[in-house]
């Protein structure tokens, strides 16, 4: 008689759990690739009008010097354009106190009198409904902001 050895059936499951494994990653990919393409969440497309003409980099990309007369470079904004007051705490007896200052139409953001709102602009002081801009902290005012009057 014939008896075959424990050996001959370990061999047998480990091909058998084998074959089980790659017909189960078969399965898996064929149903994988069978299926609709998962999206993330949905991507929202910005609309995009035309881009703004600058008639002097236009000018100086098709090689001339000096832009025509009629042809005036874009102004410049500003400085009382560039600042908004937002909202003021101020200290009535030190004169210290905080500002909440829009710069170029960001969000705007908290600053204490003697810190800079911008590159050599600082906030010199606060009193009631305004907020005072100056490049020293003891020089001439360069721009006051007040707040809006309140409606009524």
């Amino acid at each position: 008689m014939l008896t075959r050895s424990p050996a001959t059936w370990t061999v047998r499951g480990a091909t058998f759990a084998l074959w089980l494994l790659a017909a189960a990653s078969a399965a898996f990919w064929a149903l994988q690739l069978g299926s609709s393409p998962r999206h993330g969440a949905p991507v929202a497309q910005q609309a995009r009008g035309p881009a703004a003409v600058d008639p002097v980099a236009i000018t100086r990309l098709l090689g001339g010097g000096v832009p025509a007369p009629g042809m005036a470079a874009m102004p410049q904004p500003t400085l009382a354009s560039r600042f908004t007051l937002v909202g003021v705490a101020a200290e009535a007896r030190s004169g210290g106190g905080a500002a909440l200052i829009a710069v170029d139409g960001k969000p705007a953001r908290p600053f204490r009198v003697g810190n800079y709102v911008d590159q050599g602009i600082l906030l010199q002081s606060v009193q009631g409904r305004r907020a005072v801009l100056a490049a020293l902290p003891d020089g001439p005012p360069l721009l006051v902001l007040e707040l809006p009057a309140p409606p009524k």
